[in-house]
């Protein structure tokens, strides 16, 4: 069985969604602490399409020195992000084809009032899911209660499962110890996601953006390209 772990994500990126659709089970890594400083973090933010260029969406957290667990983490409700977030998206996606199938989406990350981030990005991530046609089996890593840390706790939730291979993101040839997989007799792979190339409207293609870009664009066959590799 193939099995993926990784920490939840604000409205994520394509290679997220990509390394889930290759994976039999996916292990939402939600008891860790939410990083506050790292430049690849992406739990409480992600990038869309501006006028000018990306743009970042952040999830304003309290606590931002607690650096609390991922599924503990509040939402600061008093800096009105949800009003900030739903509107820059309608402004710059608003007339691409398939904005109106989006509706779902806005509707529950804009209109409930959130109070936790773990809430937010599990309802987030169901819908975007179903909307791109992946059906991968779900878990959390707080419903299993796996101890440990870095390559122990990947290991550790990876035997909890019963993978017999674990597919890693690519950061994970820093810190995996491959031999501990190698005596556990769980294979291990890497995800080194090749970004497609695919029309953005009228704009110069940006990549690296929220898998919301691609849907706007290009609706139901938006799982086809995230999964077909450029030439």
């Amino acid at each position: 069985m193939i099995v993926s772990i990784a920490q939840p994500a604000y409205l994520p990126w394509l290679g997220y969604f990509d390394r889930v659709a290759a994976s039999d089970l996916h292990v939402v890594l939600d008891h860790v602490p939410l990083e506050r400083s790292s430049t690849t973090r992406f739990t409480n933010r992600n990038k869309v399409r501006g006028p000018g260029g990306p743009l970042w969406l952040t999830v304003p957290v309290v606590g931002a020195s607690r650096q609390p667990a991922i599924n503990a983490a509040e939402i600061d409700t008093t800096q009105g992000w949800q009003q900030r977030h739903r509107r820059t998206l309608e402004q710059a996606y608003g007339k691409t084809p398939h904005f109106a199938a989006l509706a779902g989406l806005l509707e529950t990350s804009y209109g409930t009032p959130w109070t936790r981030l773990n809430d937010l990005l599990a309802v987030q991530r169901g819908w975007l899911l179903d909307a791109l046609g992946i059906g991968t089996r779900i878990v959390t890593s707080s419903q299993l209660g796996v101890p440990g840390s870095k390559s122990e706790l990947i290991l550790r939730l990876c035997e909890a499962v019963g993978a017999t291979v674990y597919l890693s993101g690519p950061f994970g040839r820093d810190y995996l110890d491959a031999s501990a997989f190698e005596r556990s007799g769980i294979a291990l792979r890497f995800h080194d996601y090749a970004h497609p190339v695919y029309p953005q409207g009228s704009l110069p293609f940006e990549p690296y953006l929220s898998v919301v870009d691609l849907l706007a664009h290009h609706g139901a066959d938006s799982l086809r390209l995230l999964r077909t590799p450029p030439e």
